[in-house]
């Protein structure tokens, strides 16, 4: 570890896809080493802020730099929009802490919801 912080919220719709469920397998792993703080929300407590639109997900680099993680119609990876605006930046970070601090720790509900589950199978 560098000594730096690492977290990560992770929001989870249900059912949870096998995408969702390997996803949290691989993050488990990071949470259970101590690499990462990860917490969950459910997507229903979101209601409220998703009302419009989805909420972005979002890289910090310190407090300088954000990065809004891009997604195309199909849900496919398609870049990232640069952030530099230290308002913008401080008020999404801000958001974000609250949303971490309100989430649960992920090797609770792995344990809970995940851990019980079949493994997924692969699609053709």
């Amino acid at each position: 570890m560098t000594g730096r912080e690492s977290h990560r919220l992770r929001i989870v719709e249900r059912p949870v896809s096998p995408y969702l469920q390997w996803e949290l397998h691989v993050l488990q792993v990071r949470a259970e080493s101590g690499v990462q703080d990860i917490r969950i929300l459910d997507a229903a407590e979101l209601t409220g802020l998703e009302a419009e639109h989805h909420l972005p997900e979002l890289v910090f680099l310190g407090t300088t730099v954000m990065y809004e993680v891009l997604y195309d119609s199909d849900g496919t990876h398609s870049g990232g929009r640069r952030h530099d605006d230290p308002e913008v930046i401080h008020a999404c970070h801000r958001q974000l802490v609250e949303l971490h601090g309100a989430g649960e720790r992920l090797l609770t509900y792995f344990e809970r919801e995940i851990a019980p589950l079949p493994a997924p199978h692969g699609h053709a």
